[in-house]
C-alpha cells in the first residue's frame, strides 16, 4: 500500500512541476480553441538560449572535474547513452503502429539524463552518509549528448531510407555528400532482393551526421559545451542564462503542449506501447548503467555511490535538455509521445527505482 501511495504522490508531484504543468496547460488552451500563438522567431530564440545554457553548465562541470578520474566513467556514460538508444530503436521504435520518428524521439529522451532525478539520488545518498565522486555531475553531458545525437541521427537515417524506398530511382549522394532523392528509373519491383547501398549508404550517413551537428539545436548545445569547457562564461551564465532558464523552458513547454493536443489522436491506438515502455525502460536502463558502473569500479575503483548515481542517470529521462533539442532537431515528432512518456511516466519510475540501485550496489560492492 505504501509503494502505491509513493507512486501516486510522485506522479502528482511531477504534474505540478513546470515541465509537465505547462505542457498540459498548452494542451488545455488548444482544447478550448485558444488563439494564443508564439511567433516562430521567438520560439527559435528560446531554444537557442535554453541549449546554450545547458551546454555551458555541462561544460563548466567537465572543466572543473579531474580529467584522469573522469575518463573511464565518462566513457561508460557515453556508451550507456548510446546503448539505451540502440535498444529503444529495436523495441519501442519498431512497435506496431508506433511512428518511428516519435519512437526515436522518445528513446532519445530516455537515453538522456534528468538533472532533477540525479539531484534526488544525490540527496538520497547524502542522507545515508554514502560517499560518491565529486565529478559525478560532470558525467551527465557525456550520456546526454551521446543519446540525443544518436537518436536524431538514427531518426533521420530511417526517414531518408523510407523516402528512398518510396521514391522511384532511390537515392543518390553527390560528391559533396548532399543526399538527392529520386532521379527517375522506376522503383524496385515487388519480390526483388533489397539492393546493398554500400558507398551510397555511407555517404548518406555522413551527410546526416554533418547536418545533425549543423542543426540549430545541436550546434547551440555543442557550442555551449565548448564555451563552458574552454572559456570562462561564468559571469554571463549566472547573470543572464541562469535567471531566464526556467521561465523560457515553461514557454517552450506551453508551445509543445499546444502542438501535442493537435496530434493527440496519433497516440490513441498506441498509448499502451508508450505506457509499457515508460514503466519498464527506467529499470532496464538503470541495470545497464549499473553494469557499466561495476566495470568502472573494477577498472578504476569507482565508488559504490558513483555506481548508484550512474545507474540512476541511465534510468532517468531528460526533462530539460531533451525536449528543446528534439523540438529543434525533429520538429515532425509528436511532443505528446516523447515528453508525456518521459516526464509523465519515466521520471516517477526512475525516482522510485533509486532504492533498488542502492540495494544492488550495497550487495555487489558494499558501502
Amino acid at each position: 500500500m505504501d509503494i502505491l501511495f509513493d507512486i501516486v504522490s510522485t506522479i502528482l508531484n511531477q504534474l505540478q512541476k513546470p515541465t509537465l504543468a505547462f505542457l498540459m496547460g498548452g494542451m488545455v488552451l488548444a482544447a478550448v480553441g485558444s488563439k494564443l500563438q508564439v511567433p516562430e522567431p521567438v520560439y527559435k530564440f528560446i531554444v537557442i538560449i535554453l541549449l546554450l545554457k545547458v551546454g555551458m553548465g555541462a561544460g563548466m562541470s567537465v572543466r572543473e572535474a579531474d580529467f584522469v578520474s573522469l575518463l573511464v566513467p565518462a566513457l561508460a556514460a557515453t556508451l550507456v547513452g548510446i546503448a539505451i538508444v540502440l535498444l529503444g530503436s529495436r523495441t519501442l521504435a519498431r512497435w506496431k503502429g508506433v511512428s518511428r520518428l516519435d519512437g526515436m524521439a522518445t528513446v532519445g529522451l530516455f537515453g538522456a539524463v534528468s538533472a532533477s532525478t540525479l539531484a534526488a539520488s544525490m540527496a538520497a545518498l547524502d542522507s545515508e552518509g554514502i560517499a560518491y565522486e565529486g565529478f559525478i555531475g560532470a558525467l551527465y553531458p557525456f550520456m546526454d549528448i551521446a543519446a540525443l545525437v544518436t537518436a536524431i541521427v538514427l531518426a533521420r537515417l530511417s526517414a531518408e531510407r523510407k523516402a528512398a524506398a518510396e521514391t522511384p530511382g532511390g537515392m543518390q549522394v553527390t560528391a559533396s555528400g548532399t543526399i538527392v532523392m529520386g532521379g527517375g528509373g522506376g522503383g524496385k519491383r515487388s519480390g526483388e532482393p533489397k539492393p546493398r547501398l554500400n558507398g551510397v549508404e555511407g555517404g548518406m550517413i555522413k551527410g546526416i551526421l554533418v547536418n545533425t551537428f549543423r542543426s540549430p539545436a545541436i550546434s547551440a548545445l555543442v557550442l555551449g559545451l565548448g564555451l563552458g569547457m574552454f572559456a570562462n562564461p561564468g559571469s554571463v551564465y549566472e547573470s543572464f542564462y541562469e535567471p531566464l532558464f526556467r521561465g523560457l523552458l515553461s514557454v517552450l513547454m506551453l508551445i509543445m503542449g499546444m502542438e501535442a493536443w493537435a496530434r493527440l489522436a496519433e497516440m490513441r491506438k498506441v498509448a499502451h506501447a508508450y505506457l509499457l515502455y515508460g514503466i519498464a525502460a527506467p529499470v532496464i536502463h538503470g541495470l545497464i548503467g549499473f553494469g557499466a558502473g561495476l566495470i568502472a569500479h573494477h577498472l578504476t575503483g569507482f565508488s559504490a555511490g558513483g555506481v548508484v548515481l550512474l545507474s540512476v542517470m541511465a534510468a532517468s529521462s531528460s526533462d530539460i535538455s531533451g525536449p528543446p533539442t528534439m523540438r529543434g532537431a525533429l520538429p515532425e515528432a509528436n511532443p505528446s509521445a516523447y515528453v508525456g512518456t518521459s516526464t509523465g511516466i519515466g521520471t516517477p519510475v526512475a525516482i522510485l527505482s533509486i532504492p533498488l540501485f542502492m540495494a544492488l550496489a550495497d550487495w555487489a560492492i558494499g558501502f
